[in-house]
């Protein structure tokens, strides 16, 4: 099927049916699941999708209107709805689109040899992983192992002559597992993605860290209610940024509801803060060569060494900011609007290892785990429960659960003062393990 054909033939049509502008974003693909538990197939699910979303500007009134069939007659219809409904809603001078035809050069996002892999061998790999997580007699039960793989193509046209396309791929694999000793249960669990089958880690060592996830919090013990330093471990610390990723989105910013609205240019946080946004990095797992608009990606930093440096825009909030599209347009399918979303966000490593950010504490929580806690972008405001280790002279204590840290953005950015070189950047939201001098922490 020639979809960049379809895509220039819809903007035609749209065109010819009477918008002032039109863009067509179509996306095809397959997508594979299998679950196992104990040593049991539970499901196999393999499908292909495909789908065009369809957005006309009718003197600057925008609508959208999608289809799950390529054919010519649901494409028909599809730009027929968009342009009626474009016919009701408000005129917008920010109802525009983008007309940079570039693309950045961006390396390994398509992996044909996941296809060829045979379906055996991903089942073999997720039972393998399965029974090498219960393998130490401390675990007792199963939550399963899963295998998750995808491929497939986006190609967007628009009248101001974009027509661009890429091919992306992606697999992972993880399990869960439980640890029990009397009337105690601990559970753990690990995963890993990656853009090419060949670069998933052992199951050797996912299977190892989800068991040591849940039989090393097993015998926790109380604290007290008290002021001390919290290392956040990079398993978690990247929840951290999910706050300040809201309170840079550019339309936010523009409403007043962030806390860093007004911060431009200003000292936010430590030097140690570096804070990027990369949609060029090679075999990065949110990495694409343009957004979901068609606009090049960039590398951006966002903080640099504590200081606010930029947001993020697709273009109809640029333009009301009186600014350019910074490449962020997100999308969650060919049946959703373009958004506003990073690409692989991550706050830049440090030069300590672990052992000597614990080394370095005299008393403190080492957060393993966290519960609906995180920064709030509108005013900074921080909360949640935290599981994990209790620091003593520079060494890890006794295990914590059901403890709660509070706090705000101001103080926990101003108080990192040491951040490990252990970031891990196939995630596409992470920090390395950094600590806050000192923060409230909730106990008995």
């Amino acid at each position: 099927m020639d979809i960049k054909g379809i895509a220039e033939q819809l903007v035609k049509r749209g065109l010819k049916k009477g918008a002032d502008a039109a863009e067509v974003y179509i996306e095809t693909g397959r997508n594979l699941s299998l679950d196992v538990r104990k040593g049991d197939i539970e499901t196999v699910q393999e499908a292909a999708a495909s789908g065009a979303g369809i957005r006309v500007f009718v003197k600057g009134r925008m609508a959208f209107a999608s289809s799950n069939d390529l054919g010519e007659k649901a494409l028909e219809d599809a730009v027929g709805r968009a342009i009626e409904f474009a016919r009701v809603t408000t005129a917008d001078a920010n109802n525009i689109l983008p007309d940079d035809p570039g693309t950045t050069s961006v390396a390994g996002l398509y992996d044909p040899h996941i296809a060829q892999v045979p379906m055996d061998e991903k089942i073999d790999l997720a039972k393998r992983l399965e029974k090498l997580a219960m393998k130490d007699p401390r675990i007792t039960k199963s939550d399963g192992a899963s295998y998750r793989e995808s491929e497939g193509e986006i190609v967007i046209a628009n009248s101001n002559g974009l027509l661009k396309s890429f091919r992306s791929s992606g697999c992972g694999y993880g399990v869960s597992v439980v640890a029990e000793k009397g009337e105690q249960k601990s559970s753990g669990s690990d995963s890993c993605s990656r853009r090419f089958y060949g670069d998933l880690k052992p199951a050797e060592e996912v299977a190892a860290k989800a068991a040591r996830e849940a039989y090393e919090t097993l015998d926790p013990r109380p604290v007290k209610t008290q002021r001390a330093a919290v290392i956040f471990h990079a398993d978690v610390s990247g929840a951290l940024l999910g706050g300040i990723l809201g309170a840079v989105d550019g339309e936010r910013v523009l409403q007043g509801a962030s806390f860093l609205a007004k911060k431009m240019g200003q000292k936010i946080g430590s030097e140690r803060i570096t804070i990027v946004d990369d949609g060029t990095r090679e075999k990065g797992m949110a990495s694409e060569p343009f957004d979901g608009e068609g606009v090049p990606t960039q590398k951006r930093i966002i903080v640099d060494q504590g200081v606010l440096k930029g947001f993020l825009y697709n273009t109809s909030v640029a333009k009301r900011a009186g600014v350019r599209s910074t490449g962020n347009a997100s999308r969650e399918g060919f049946g959703s609007l373009p958004g506003i979303g990073p690409h692989n966000f991550f706050m830049a490593a440090g030069g300590a290892r672990l052992e000597d950010v614990i080394g370095a504490t005299q008393s403190g929580l080492l957060v393993k785990g966290v519960t609906g806690y995180g920064i709030n972008p509108v005013n900074g405001n921080f909360s949640g429960g935290a599981s994990g280790f209790w620091v003593e002279n520079g060494k890890i204590a006794f295990p914590v659960r059901g403890l709660t840290i509070a706090g705000t953005a101001e103080e926990i950015l101003n108080g990192i003062d040491m951040v490990a070189d252990d970031l891990d950047l196939s995630l596409t939201m992470a920090a390395p393990t950094l600590r806050v001098k000192l923060l409230q922490i909730g106990g008995e």
